[in-house]
């Protein structure tokens, strides 16, 4: 049975903004290494937040931690391995339907068959991770989607590229809206995760998957929903590629950033072309929108 190691990260929140600051920037840290993703809540002890990522047990792990301790030497970790069959049964005691947009709801496999309503169910593996809907750029991203979606402004029948696809969740809310489209990423574990979830949500028909880039797309390649929820510095250095596959009057929506980075990024986008974009925030987080 494989292995798994938890990487339990506690950081002081107890002493006003700076502490909230540091939390902040260890967040933004994760962020651009821990791609399957974190557990956030508030420690035992109610004057720190703990951050759990669990990492398949092995040299990556080893690097993470590794790191960890270089950046952030003043910070409590602690470690331990645990057995694949019990990481799934604490996923399942911490992941809890949500609600975005007024659209959609997120559901566990566990919880597939639940009631939804009105609203959209796009369920994922957390245990999968690379996007569980829980963290605030993906949010953004689907509550950009239901804007548009409510304005008119995407409908059924139009076709939208979700680059950086990750679980896969971007490109199966716009198929749950009548789209259809390719979700690319450059990691194929990534790819792997995001068929899986294709898979579960019935959409393999709507949404093909490939490993690969921007670079990757025919020139002539457009798209009336474009999306990427990746980081700021490959969406600044692929902004004039990008914008080249957005169909004229498409949407396109950037996330992934912090609100310190996201003036950069727009910027690098009205360079190309581009007007201003709509900034929505979430925390420290932000999301781009044109159209």
């Amino acid at each position: 049975m494989r292995k798994l190691r938890r990487v339990d990260i506690d950081v002081p929140v107890a002493d006003g903004a700076d502490a909230q600051t540091l939390a902040e920037r260890v967040e933004g840290w994760l962020a651009g290494r821990a791609d399957q993703g974190w557990e956030e809540t508030p420690a035992p002890d109610g004057a720190s937040v703990r951050f759990r990522v669990h990492l398949e047990d092995g040299p990556p792990a080893g690097d993470f931690v590794a790191d960890l301790g270089r950046d952030w030497p003043e910070l409590a970790v602690v470690t331990s391995v645990i057995e694949e069959e019990d990481w799934g049964a604490a996923w399942m005691a911490f992941f809890t339907p949500i609600e975005v947009g007024g659209v959609y709801e997120i559901v566990p496999p566990w919880l597939a068959d639940k009631d939804t309503g009105d609203l959209r169910p796009i369920c994922i593996e957390p245990k999968m991770a690379f996007g569980t809907g829980h963290h605030p750029t993906t949010a953004l991203c689907l509550e950009a989607f239901a804007e548009a979606w409510r304005a008119g402004r995407i409908r059924p029948g139009m076709r939208f590229l979700d680059l950086g696809t990750g679980s896969g969740i971007l490109g199966i809310g716009l198929c749950r809206l009548g789209l259809s489209g390719a979700g690319l990423d450059i990691d194929p574990q990534a790819v792997w995760c995001a068929a899986e979830n294709v898979r579960q949500n019935g959409v393999a028909q709507a949404m093909s998957l490939a490993v690969g880039g921007v670079g990757s797309l025919a020139p002539d390649a457009a798209f009336d929903v474009v999306v990427a929820n990746i980081l700021a510095p490959p969406l600044i250095a692929m902004a004039g590629r990008l914008v080249r596959h957005v169909a004229g009057g498409g949407l396109l929506v950037l996330s992934g950033l912090l609100t310190t980075q996201a003036p950069d990024v727009a910027a690098a986008y009205v360079a190309a072309g581009l007007p201003e974009p709509a900034v929505r925030e979430s925390g420290e987080w932000a999301g781009l929108v044109w159209g």
